[in-house]
């Protein structure tokens, strides 16, 4: 007698009928790898909040960082970063259509969607690494005090920041100390900062309008601005002139707000990369009529669904790192 029960076939385990969550394979290997990768963004983002409020006295203001617009001279804070955020949570409504007409088996719709998408997606990684070039470069200069706190400058008159350009006193021979024979302290021309400490702290001294900023930021939640008496004390201290920021010096502020920016928006930004170039194969995939003849364009939803979490993700690292 045969007692052998047999409950679905083989070939059917992960394609019908008995289906975990009633997702195919692929769909539920994507949900594992998107669940793994909300833990290390997780990780991530509450490391930087542990930082900034450790910290939160000498943080640099987002306000006073990113004000910068491709073409634009002038202050516009946070406004191209907002654009970026519109560009990328627009690209995830393409990708829900592009889906969605996958279902309904429209071939040349999914290609126009998907297409979209791609332009949404290059658009937002382009622009990413145009912040980053602008944030690396940097647009006023400081001065940084032996104990690695931040000086800024700011014009007594307006108020706002003024640029090491603006004030320095040229030094025609200061650059002669830097000679390679001097030793192992020599600096490459092209790794030396605009200014030295003496020509700064010389072209202050000539400029009675401009006063130094610090890193603390009083309770009104404005950056503390010395008088001149208190800002020609505070430049005895000062070792080196900053420009830009890297992941050892920052003219911001602390140069843990440098470290997680390059990480954060980094890591982030080699998603949205990574799906790009994945929603490209995909595209011409489509394009080719390899889903059409599959009968399905289960493909696209699986990259939809990663593309919907980069998305996500960078809504939470907008508003950790950039608005609170």
């Amino acid at each position: 007698m045969d007692s052998t029960v047999t409950t679905a076939s083989e070939d059917n385990v992960w394609g019908g009928g008995n289906r975990p969550l009633n997702a195919s394979y692929g769909k539920l290997m994507m949900w594992f790898f998107l669940v793994s990768d909300a833990l290390t963004f997780s990780g991530f983002l509450a490391s930087y909040g542990f930082s900034r409020f450790k910290f939160i006295e000498t943080w640099p203001i987002a306000d006073e960082v990113f004000t910068h617009v491709p073409f634009f001279h002038g202050n516009y804070p946070m406004y191209y970063v907002a654009f970026m955020t519109f560009i990328l949570i627009m690209s995830s409504v393409t990708m829900v259509l592009a889906v969605d007409a996958g279902h309904r088996m429209k071939q040349n719709s999914v290609i126009w969607y998907l297409f979209l998408t791609i332009i949404g997606g290059a658009i937002f990684v382009g622009s990413q690494a145009w912040e980053w070039a602008t944030f690396i470069k940097g647009d006023f200069g400081a001065l940084e005090t032996k104990g690695g706190r931040i000086l800024q400058f700011v014009n007594a008159d307006t108020g706002e920041r003024a640029a090491l350009a603006d004030f320095a006193k040229a030094i025609p021979d200061a650059r002669l100390e830097h000679e390679r024979k001097n030793g192992v302290w020599y600096y490459d021309e092209g790794y030396m900062p605009s200014y030295n400490v003496n020509e700064v702290i010389e072209g202050f001294k000539a400029n009675s309008n401009i006063l130094v900023r610090t890193e603390t930021i009083n309770e009104e939640g404005e950056k503390v601005v010395l008088d001149r008496a208190q800002s020609l004390t505070k430049l005895n201290d000062a070792v080196q002139v900053v420009e830009g920021a890297n992941l050892i010096h920052n003219e911001y502020g602390s140069r843990l707000f440098a470290d997680f920016f390059f990480f954060i928006t980094g890591f982030h930004g080699f998603h949205v990369f990574s799906g790009v170039v994945i929603n490209i194969i995909i595209f011409f995939n489509v394009i080719l009529g390899t889903y059409e003849r599959r009968g399905h364009y289960e493909m696209v939803e699986k990259v939809g669904l990663y593309w919907h979490f980069v998305d996500l993700v960078w809504v939470f690292v907008f508003t950790f790192f950039y608005l609170v």
